[in-house]
């Protein structure tokens, strides 16, 4: 399959930065490959963008040629294209990482509702990725079926 690129710009204000959204999450574009998700990556701030950007390299070394693509301001991850298992989406206290797939994975992540679905959550706030779990996660979810979204 083709790989997608590009998409619209990032919604900007009248100084040219990008219009965050609550929480902090900023409002990029849909699009797809590296540009949307590194636009997305660099409009955070402080905390959250080290930490977005320190996540989004552990999914580039666990899934090499990993596809990247932003929807619905979040920036996903799919070991092909059209064939996600993660997204990103920063709150003001974190930023939360949600594998689709995620009933399938050991251990558990521990975010979940009974609405969820398969998928779960971590929640990662201010210098509190534990790495190692995190990759492991990383691997588990990229050999699964992804979701179409």
């Amino acid at each position: 399959m083709k790989k997608k690129t590009g998409g619209r710009p990032a919604a900007r204000t009248g100084t040219g930065a990008v219009v965050l959204l609550s929480g902090g999450n900023p409002q990029i574009a849909k699009g797809y490959g590296d540009e949307p998700v590194m636009a997305w990556l660099a409009a955070l701030s402080g905390w959250k963008e080290a930490t977005a950007r320190r996540i989004d390299l552990m999914i580039g070394e666990e899934v090499p040629g990993v596809c990247r693509a932003v929807k619905w301001n979040s920036p996903l991850y799919g070991a092909e294209s059209e064939n996600w298992f993660l997204s990103l989406h920063a709150f003001a206290r974190s930023v939360k990482i949600t594998f689709f797939r995620g009933l399938q994975l050991a251990p558990l992540p521990p975010g979940g509702t009974a609405k969820s679905g398969e998928s779960r959550w971590i929640d990662v706030g201010e210098g509190a990725i534990d790495e190692e779990r995190l990759r492991a996660w990383i691997a588990q979810a990229a050999r699964l079926p992804g979701m179409k979204l």
